[in-house]
């Protein structure tokens, strides 16, 4: 089907010429001028070239076996802004990443709304559990070594006002996010390098996807910070992010493969203890 933009048409025929000139090896702005000089509107040519070139390229990964690309949360950093608009709030870029997309929002939370989070969760706290993915349910990993419980979405004021908070930030819907995670990390404690969608290769993964499809996002919320360790570890791209109280790591991830370099760890804490909030986004409503 051609696409039309003004009075040129984005035809079949230009689109296997684009991917013709990036198989040659030719760069997107030897194209781009390519086009402009054989005419072409040069909206038309950036559109036609972005929509064929990321067409070709999830066409030949699920070709090499991989899982479909599917849409993932996105904060608005087009125009690479300091700030974004949280609603209530006004929340700091500090570091964007692009592949894997890894941003780190300062200020996400208030003092007072971290306390909040904590006393709520402090006496709920139990042995962390992951999911168990050859059956569909929950169990003990030595891997994760923290406390943690689960409020359910909307539990109460803070509650609601943060999930509301996150939902305008990476433009995805409250309802399609599970209940906030509480995690608490004594010195020692860790959670060693994981993803966190769910392999489609494991008994247990297809009764996980029937309550709102894969994981495609995860926002990691610092509530209480220790005085040594404890950070968010990305070991595929060799970064750090510090867990500073009221801040954030957020990174998404299109397909179920660790093609997306988002293995990550909450690295042991050394001195103090670590409060965070974990927030993951599935791709269709949780229920």
């Amino acid at each position: 089907m051609s696409n039309t933009t003004g009075t040129q048409q984005i035809t079949p025929e230009l689109r296997r010429w684009i991917i013709e000139q990036a198989q040659a090896g030719y760069t997107a702005e030897v194209v781009l001028k390519s086009m402009v000089a054989s005419g072409w509107n040069e909206d038309v040519a950036i559109e036609a070239m972005e929509s064929t070139l990321k067409g070709h390229v999830e066409s030949q990964a699920v070709a090499s076996g991989l899982p479909p690309a599917v849409a993932v949360p996105e904060p608005a950093l087009d125009e690479s802004p300091l700030y974004l608009d949280a609603g209530d709030r006004q929340v700091c870029v500090l570091q964007a990443m692009f592949n894997p997309r890894v941003v780190v929002f300062g200020g996400l939370l208030s003092d007072d709304e971290c306390d909040a989070l904590i006393e709520a969760a402090r006496p709920r706290l139990a042995r962390s559990l992951t999911v168990a993915t050859k059956t569909g349910g929950e169990e003990l990993n030595a891997d994760r070594t923290s406390n943690g419980m689960f409020f359910q979405r909307g539990e109460n004021e803070v509650v609601k006002r943060v999930e509301e908070r996150i939902a305008r930030l990476v433009n995805w819907p409250v309802e399609n996010g599970e209940g906030l995670q509480v995690l608490h990390y004594r010195p020692g404690a860790e959670y060693k390098p994981h993803y966190d969608y769910f392999d489609p290769n494991e008994p247990g993964t297809p009764t996980i996807l029937k309550r709102g499809g894969q994981r495609v996002a995860t926002l990691v919320i610092y509530l209480g910070e220790p005085a040594k360790g404890g950070g968010t570890t990305f070991p595929d791209v060799h970064l750090e992010v510090a867990p500073k109280r009221g801040n954030a790591v957020f990174f998404s991830y299109e397909r179920a493969h660790p093609s997306t370099k988002t293995l990550h760890g909450g690295a042991p804490v050394i001195e103090g203890e670590k409060w965070i909030a974990t927030k993951w986004l599935r791709e269709r409503r949780f229920e």
